[in-house]
């Protein structure tokens, strides 16, 4: 089992290993549950019940349903930093083209098969529909921490602004591929590739 991260919505970060595996089990049930009946009717409640914890130790943990979808989105952050980094180890070191490649297919592949991501992602869809700047905000800085090193790079403010202007475009134009087809429509995606090699091209070769 991964360690859940402390996430700062967590009333109480679990110590022992018994609490950390009942608070993965409640994110758990509150990622499906959040596919199954979507954020509006999602309860404390019924995610007590799908993880089989008492509802006293939901509570524990969260005080209402919007800090276990915060606390959700951060470990969702959390694991796509985990699937990026494997992926460049597997690339050669510098090269921005397949750390670019790496950054979007780990998303798109989360999009896809992560429970609740659909809604939460990095916590920028709840309310369900809101596009709020803060969470792109918060993977462009950990992107720039990430890939710093990896490209051989200062991880200045022009850097920084750079993966910003990455992220929050491919945002917007992921969004529009999943509005045209569930799974993402291929040629937009594509077209999102294309966009993104031009303007970093322009910064990192």
């Amino acid at each position: 089992m991964r360690p859940v991260p402390h996430a700062t919505s967590l009333r109480r970060a679990p110590v022992q290993r018994r609490s950390a595996e009942r608070l993965t089990r409640i994110l758990d049930a509150c990622a499906e549950l959040l596919d199954e009946v979507g954020y509006d009717a999602l309860s404390t409640r019924a995610v007590a019940v799908r993880a089989g914890v008492p509802i006293g130790s939901v509570y524990r943990f969260f005080g209402n349903k919007r800090q276990m979808a915060d606390a959700l989105a951060q470990r969702n952050l959390e694991r796509y930093t985990e699937r990026v980094t494997d992926r460049l180890k597997e690339a050669g070191a510098g090269d921005w083209r397949a750390a670019m490649d790496a950054v979007l297919d780990e998303y798109l592949a989360m999009k896809r098969t992560a429970p609740g991501f659909s809604l939460v992602d990095f916590g920028n869809q709840i309310p369900v529909g809101a596009r709020q700047t803060e969470p792109n905000t918060r993977v462009a800085d950990r992107l720039t921490k990430l890939l710093s090193g990896y490209l051989g790079r200062t991880p200045d403010e022009d850097l920084r602004r750079v993966f910003l202007v990455a992220v929050e475009s491919a945002d917007a134009l992921v969004q529009l591929a999943f509005r045209t087809d569930p799974q993402g429509d291929e040629a937009i995606i594509g077209e999102t590739r294309t966009l993104l090699r031009a303007y970093l091209g322009r910064v990192l070769d």
